[in-house]
């Protein structure tokens, strides 16, 4: 228990048979529940889980029949929490890069009600750039300017980062199954939890590498699927919440926009070949170019103020409680 709440750690696994001792190892003892979710390893991480788990009753393992991916790993684990009286659900990952003594931070607004979703945030120490292996810093910050606009948490960066912490609201009204299975988990949680007017709040921790882990993250697999994830995220966001839950004009601005944009690209090609072709610039063909990107620009930027003025209590430093009765006490753990 801490604070009162019951609190479960989801480590999502697969081949950490060189890294998860130490995980289970140093989990802090007002952890309830660790549940380790292998998600098909080919190694022996399962073996050694059940080792810990025979000394160790905190210790539940979970096993995927086929290798699903790490997003998929987290949702078991997050259902298991949701069906067996969890509070708070954090996430901590099976490599070893989640410092233990980080996870009171994160769970301290949740716990206060102050948010329900809390996440690490990577790149507000002054370390950051030395620790994160450039190219995957560069990325971080490119992913999570998208998620900004994808999400509609304007105050929330460093959206790659997976160590987490959900309370019990979320984790009933998440539905898991259909939540992205892989590395863009994180950017597609975000932007469920904002459809649902959760409240999510980052948190200071230290970048932890080279302790030992193994990078499994192929960069030219997620340098297309993760925005193309985020593009689609984007649109679902505004029907659901702008549209069909709600009505804000923010929606036609981002249509109107998005509009012009696609009518400006061919204008805009063709004012190009045609320079290049014939070394003539069309006057008339520049002017309608410069119109149409310079009022998609415009309107966007509009959309997104009004995006962010919307969502801005969901994401600030001064949160507001979410209106619903005291918390019972604390259930006991089935199993």
């Amino acid at each position: 228990m801490y604070r009162g709440m019951s609190v479960a750690v989801v480590v999502p696994s697969y081949n950490e048979e060189t890294q998860i001792s130490k995980v289970l190892l140093t989990m802090p003892d007002y952890v309830d529940r660790i549940v380790v979710v292998d998600d098909r390893s080919r190694d022996r991480t399962a073996a050694i889980v059940e080792e810990h788990a025979a000394g160790d009753e905190r210790v539940v393992l979970l096993r995927h029949e086929t290798n699903q991916g790490v997003g998929a790993a987290i949702a078991t684990g997050y259902k298991w929490c949701r069906d067996n009286g969890v509070n708070c659900a954090a996430v901590m990952a099976g490599d070893g890069q989640m410092a233990p003594e980080d996870l009171p931070a994160l769970l301290d607004p949740v716990v206060e009600d102050l948010c329900d979703y809390s996440k690490g945030n990577r790149l507000f120490t002054g370390h950051a750039w030395k620790k994160i292996p450039k190219i995957r810093y560069l990325g971080n910050a490119g992913l999570s300017l998208m998620t900004k606009v994808s999400s509609g948490y304007w105050c929330i960066s460093d959206s790659q980062s997976g160590y987490t912490v959900i309370n019990e609201d979320a984790l009933a009204t998440i539905d898991w199954d259909a939540m992205y299975k892989r590395y863009g988990q994180p950017n597609d949680l975000l932007v469920r939890l904002n459809i649902e007017n959760f409240r999510v709040r980052d948190v200071p921790i230290e970048p932890v590498y080279n302790v030992g882990e193994v990078s499994r993250l192929k960069i030219r697999k997620v340098m297309f699927t993760i925005p193309w994830l985020l593009f689609k995220m984007f649109w679902r966001r505004m029907g659901e919440k702008y549209v069909i839950r709600d009505f804000h004009p923010l929606v036609l601005c981002y249509a109107f926009a998005f509009l012009l944009l696609l009518i400006d690209i061919p204008v805009t090609a063709r004012l190009l070949w045609y320079a290049l072709t014939s070394g003539v610039l069309l006057s008339t063909n520049l002017l309608v170019a410069m119109f149409l990107t310079i009022n998609a620009f415009i309107t966007g930027l509009a959309a997104m103020y009004m995006d962010m003025q919307y969502n801005q209590h969901l994401s600030s430093t001064a949160l507001v409680k979410r209106r619903h009765p005291p918390r019972p006490a604390a259930p006991p753990l089935k199993g």
